[in-house]
């Protein structure tokens, strides 16, 4: 008996191993280096680098520009993350209302987030495009005669780059939004509305606190999502104009592979991986007093 659980214990092990191996080797083994090297001066240019502890985060608090990229993703994270909830909420109550198309309308919601990054940045760059794009010829048929400059202007170019993020993104939570509504039981509408409910009370006293759990889900992903954003503004701005679209992953990028300041750079990302570290506890922390588990 001893030696069958052994020998079944084996070959999971083995089924497991090639997963582990790719898991250490992909994963594990850059942490623990990402770590070493931003206790480092490593370029990445050389072999010849040297210890330096933590002098590496301590130069992060007298980089300005440093600063402004955390003031840059503060902005970017909290309205990404409120409008593309609310956008997504809002899509998601209308399609779970939506007897006919519903299906086609999923999936024209949806397709933006399955289409390409880049093509989506370069053509969201082209309607940007403040001499003659389609939005500001549009904005002045409109009768605005000074329409933004968008990606051109220090002021309005991290909030284009905002509206793109959620144009994209908002399907996918869309549809784990409306996976949420569609769990929740006809009856409890049904008892509502012999009791004299209206439409309003019954969102607000049972779609909303049946769907907290779907709520604190989409919480989570948008929050670190917000802090990961690299893709769009790599090809719309470049960080800029100026220092306007600078977030924290596009800072990380420069600094390693434009300036060679590998150590550096990986201080940016460890400081990066403790701020949503700690905005994650955070929100775990708070769920207990507004999240209902209660079936």
């Amino acid at each position: 008996m001893r030696k069958t659980k052994t020998r079944q214990n084996l070959i999971g092990w083995l089924f497991v191993l090639p997963s582990l191996l790719a898991f250490a080797l992909f994963m594990f083994l850059p942490i623990v280096l990402g770590f070493w090297y931003s206790l480092t001066d490593y370029t990445g240019l050389s072999k010849d680098y040297h210890f330096i502890g933590i002098q590496n985060y301590i130069d992060l608090f007298d980089d300005r520009y440093f600063k402004v990229s955390i003031r840059n993703n503060v902005i970017y994270a909290v309205l990404f993350s409120v409008l593309t909830m609310l956008f997504a909420l809002f899509l998601a109550t209308l399609l779970n209302r939506l007897v006919r198309f519903r299906k086609f309308f999923r999936t024209v919601f949806f397709l933006p987030y399955i289409s390409s990054m880049v093509s989506v940045a370069i053509i969201w760059k082209m309607i940007f495009n403040a001499n003659g794009g389609p939005l500001n010829t549009i904005l002045q048929q409109l009768g605005i005669q000074d329409p933004p400059k968008w990606l051109a202007s220090t002021e309005w170019a991290l909030y284009a780059v905002i509206i793109v993020s959620v144009w994209k993104f908002c399907g996918y939570y869309m549809l784990i939004f409306l996976a949420g509504l569609q769990n929740i039981p006809d009856s409890l509408y049904e008892s509502a509305a012999l009791d004299g409910a209206s439409s309003l009370q019954r969102y607000f006293r049972i779609t909303l606190p049946m769907i907290t759990p779907t709520i604190f889900l989409n919480l989570i992903l948008v929050t670190i999502s917000s802090f990961q954003v690299f893709d769009l503004i790599n090809i719309m701005t470049q960080g800029g104009p100026g220092m306007s679209t600078n977030v924290l992953a596009f800072r990380i990028y420069y600094e390693g592979f434009q300036r060679s300041h590998m150590g550096y750079a990986s201080a940016i990302a460890y400081f990066l991986f403790a701020i949503i570290l700690v905005i994650t506890l955070v929100q775990f922390a708070m769920q207990k007093y507004w999240v209902n588990y209660d079936d």
